[in-house]
């Protein structure tokens, strides 16, 4: 029965693990290779619209990955009190950082995109609103890319 108990542990620990690094991952690479490459490689009006469409997508891989470890957290048997609470910690922190962005800001700067016109944000007048909100953005990708790594070594 103890043997039992603890491969479900064990499992369950791995399963942790391999959310947090799913998540984490997802983050990182769209964040600091995929969505800078997209405006190395085509004009910028364009890889707007294909960075968008993918943080949209992250957003939803951000909530199920919060859902999936908080899930994990609860019933996982090898965490005490303080571990359970930390994680539990990390994963509404970076899931609030996650909605901000995806419920919050993305919404507001693709608008800004809409009414700006075939010119682009760049030569409207909502360049410098839609470029404080970017940078916001970019802060609450960053807080999140932290506390994924956090998340990542904590759920070991």
């Amino acid at each position: 029965m103890a043997d039992s108990s603890s491969r479900s542990a064990s499992r369950l620990a791995a399963a942790r693990l391999l959310v947090a690094v799913l998540w984490a991952g997802t983050l990182w690479v769209l964040g600091y290779i995929a969505a800078p490459a997209v405006f190395a490689a085509v004009p910028s009006l364009v890889a707007g619209d294909v960075v968008a469409v993918l943080l949209h997508r992250l957003g939803w891989v951000s909530i199920a990955s919060a859902a999936i470890m908080l899930a994990l957290v609860r019933f996982s048997p090898d965490l005490d009190a303080g571990r359970r609470r930390s994680l539990n910690l990390l994963v509404l922190a970076m899931l609030a950082c996650a909605l901000v962005m995806w419920i919050g800001l993305q919404p507001a700067m693709a608008q800004m995109r809409e009414v700006a016109g075939p010119g682009g944000v760049r030569a409207s007048p909502y360049w410098t609103q839609f470029a404080v909100m970017h940078g916001v953005s970019q802060l609450f990708h960053v807080v999140e890319s932290i506390l994924a790594a956090i998340l990542v070594l904590k759920s070991r």
